[in-house]
């Protein structure tokens, strides 16, 4: 939503609808209550707030857009009509500690108003299809759940405090505040005696007595929005208050249209007496995706393409048979209501004899494409076969016998058979590209995914020649560009040394293709964690992502570079969780969720998914560092110091994990192993960001400080999620951070 979209559909607070048992006396009181608010115009002040813009207005009070003049970004802001007790203080930072990529966040609370999260959106609405539906259901089921998991309830769920995003994520608005803001002097859920809170049509029948809630009530809810998003159509209607919530009591609304098995589920939720509904959100939310795992839903045709079989009696051919796969991939990937599984997950298969069936079933699609590629001089003989999943039926096969430089049109051949079989509709797409360069363009591609030191040095290679064979093929200097910056993050190279290399390499592929998602994502991480530019970092990320569909590596990379940087945990889970959907088997996207959730102080959830990433590749080493700091952070020090010297194993030219090590041995009382390790490191070419860490945690805070300082001018890519390390919050009042914080353009 944009912010003159709609005065209602933003931060709607709470309504309150009377019933037969609230009657004057109620309406009295509630006057003497209230005080009068001036509006507030664009420029004036709330504290640190500066108005922008009123964008809606409820009962309880307005709500206004502004603009945080010490963190400089854009809030919503609640002015309340009633000033609110030490109670609702004490439960509205409950409130503001719940962190769920569902939940819109309380950021801070003042004498008559609370600052929340500005989230852009429309307020749900139906009918949806009912794979739309669920899965926006899934999502406020598990916001829900994790927010009973803190002894918070809604009491006013209903579609006009749920937005849908434009990427197409449900937001809980308000979420807990009805309980909140009419019980400031209250000890109990039950509502204040004599009044009825919570929307009329949404609300459970032990809400509408006035009778005593727990979380079966939001339950209730809960069913009632699900009702409207599967219908369109209210559950309870009636032509006022009054006999709305004669219906909530009595009826029993006409089933949705919607498979038996979800209709089931609804009518569980909507059942009378709380004793008959679910238990809990999380019995709830497991009953859905049961529904949604079991087939229950007419679901968009979906595709995994495995690594073609190299079948040349070069090995070194192995490059091509896996371009293939990818440019395959990449076309299909276009298609509108195909779901194509990235490169990553499908080729995670790649030498295992697995059965088809099996392979569909952990990605989550009902068809899967295989093939070979025979490769004799310059000619080619190309089989492949499209099969259905579920009885292992071919729907579609062919072999192709031609000459290497009609490798394009064979791929389009390919991708054209298999939408007409899946009945989607592919784009033809036109393409001028020098064969020669194209192969070597594949060759550096083979090799960089490897992320061996070996392998990164040949990928240059080919890559260079791609761009001089031909100078005006933009994916060989993006493929450049994603080494150099390759080589800057992960500690190979000193960043002053290659970071410029990635900007000019990226620059030159956006000279050619303007809308290069790669290209984009690597500008963004230069202008971000080395130029600290992070305005232009967000520009740079948004443009990556502008790609149709979002890369799964743009999303990697602007959850972990950028919003893990600006502290924007539940965004950058929400573009992780989003990216697994394309990728699930990617060990980076799981690496990037476990270090949102290390920063966001969430270790067992950081250890979960570092155990996920490391169940798919033991050997990535820098999962075995999070995995190491997450332990460490949560008091499992032998489990820590296990899983950091593991990853000294496989990161062997990165001291990042030798001096969290140290740390370790210093937190279990082994000092003098701990120092010595540290001495040996302080004489070598390590990164200095590292050291700042021991040290924090030792103690030694002018060595700190001069660490952090030569990780500034060192531009360690670390750095930028400095404010994020659990190993500095001893420090955070120290006007020395504060100042680090202004040059890196994050105070």
């Amino acid at each position: 939503m944009h912010a003159g979209d709609s005065v209602t559909s933003l931060m709607p607070l709470i309504r309150t609808h009377r019933g037969p048992r609230a009657c004057g006396s109620i309406l009295a009181r509630a006057a003497i209550d209230l005080f009068i608010l001036m509006p507030l115009s664009a420029g004036d002040r709330l504290g640190p707030y500066e108005i922008l813009a009123p964008i809606g207005a409820g009962g309880m009070g307005e709500v206004y857009k502004a603009r945080d003049s010490r963190l400089n970004r854009i809030v919503a802001i609640k002015r309340l009509k009633k000033q609110h007790s030490a109670r609702f203080e004490q439960e509205a930072q409950a409130i503001a500690a719940l962190n769920h990529p569902n939940i819109c966040q309380v950021f801070d609370i003042g004498p008559d108003y609370l600052v929340m999260e500005y989230v852009e959106g429309k307020p749900l609405s139906g009918p949806l299809r009912v794979d739309e539906a669920l899965k926006l259901a899934v999502q406020i089921a598990s916001a829900m759940e994790e927010a009973h998991g803190k002894g918070v309830l809604h009491r006013d769920l209903n579609p006009a405090n749920i937005l849908v995003t434009a990427k197409g994520s449900a937001k809980i608005l308000d979420f807990g505040l009805a309980k909140l803001i009419t019980e400031t002097n209250a000890d109990t859920t039950q509502t204040i005696e004599g009044t009825i809170l919570g929307t009329a049509a949404y609300m459970a029948p032990e809400q509408a007595e006035g009778g005593a809630l727990d979380e079966r009530s939001d339950i209730f809810s809960f069913g009632a929005v699900l009702y409207e998003m599967l219908s369109g159509a209210r559950a309870f209607r009636g032509n006022s208050t009054a006999s709305v919530l004669s219906a909530v009591l009595r009826d029993d609304p006409a089933p949705p249209q919607a498979p038996a098995d979800l209709q089931r589920i609804v009518a569980r939720c909507l059942a009378k007496h709380p004793r008959d509904r679910f238990s809990s959100m999380a019995e709830l939310r497991e009953a859905l995706e049961g529904f949604r795992q079991a087939g229950g839903l007419p679901r968009l045709p979906s595709i995994a393409v495995l690594p073609f079989a190299n079948m040349s009696r070069d090995a070194e051919d192995e490059y091509f048979s896996d371009g293939l796969a990818e440019e395959i991939i990449n076309a299909l990937a276009q298609v509108k209501g195909l779901k194509v599984i990235a490169r990553t997950s499908a080729f995670a298969f790649k030498g295992k004899n697995e059965d088809i069936r099996r392979i569909a079933e952990t990605l989550g699609v009902s068809n899967v494409l295989e093939g070979s590629v025979r490769r004799a001089g310059n000619r080619l003989r190309i089989t492949a076969q499209l099969i259905h999943a579920a009885d292992g039926t071919h729907l579609w096969s062919q072999r192709y016998d031609r000459d290497m430089i009609d490798v394009f049109a064979i791929q389009d051949e390919i991708s054209q058979a298999i939408s007409e079989a899946l009945q989607v509709r592919l784009a033809p797409r036109a393409r001028k590209v020098n064969v020669e360069a194209y192969h070597l363009y594949l060759k550096g591609q083979y090799h960089r995914v490897r992320l061996t030191m070996e392998s990164l040095a040949k990928a240059k290679e080919y890559f260079e020649q791609a761009s001089a064979i031909d100078p005006n093929y933009a994916p060989a200097y993006s493929g450049l560009a994603t080494y150099y910056y390759a080589l800057g993050v992960l500690g190979i190279k000193p960043p002053g040394a290659v970071m410029p290399l990635a900007k000019a390499a990226a620059e030159k592929a956006l000279a050619i293709d303007p809308a290069n998602s790669e290209a984009h994502s690597v500008l963004a991480i230069v202008a971000g964690v080395f130029d600290y530019d992070w305005k232009m970092a967000e520009t740079h990320h948004r443009k990556a992502m502008a790609a149709d569909p979002v890369p799964p590596m743009a999303r990697f990379r602007y959850a972990l570079y950028y919003l893990g940087a600006v502290r924007r945990f539940a965004e950058a889970v929400e573009q992780g969780r989003s990216a697994l959907e394309a990728d699930p088997l990617s060990t980076f996207l799981h690496y990037s969720l476990a270090t949102c959730m290390y920063y966001a102080r969430r270790y067992p959830e950081s250890i979960e998914y570092t155990h996920r990433a490391l169940e798919m590749d033991a050997n990535f080493g820098f999962a075995w560092i999070v995995m190491g700091s997450a332990q460490l952070q949560a008091g499992l020090t032998q489990e820590a110091i296990a899983s950091l010297k593991r990853a000294v194993e496989l990161t062997p030219w990165d001291s990042v994990a030798k001096w969290v090590l140290a740390t370790a041995y210093h937190r279990t009382g082994d000092r003098e192993q701990s120092r010595e390790l540290a001495e040996k490191l302080a004489g070598s070419d390590s990164r200095a960001f590292g050291a700042a860490m021991y040290y924090a945690a030792t103690g030694e805070v002018e060595a700190m400080f001069k660490a952090l300082d030569a990780a500034y001018r060192l531009r360690d890519p670390m750095i930028a999620g400095f404010r994020n390390e659990p190993f500095f919050d001893p420090y955070r009042a120290d006007p020395r951070l504060q100042g680090l914080l202004r040059r890196m353009n994050l105070a």
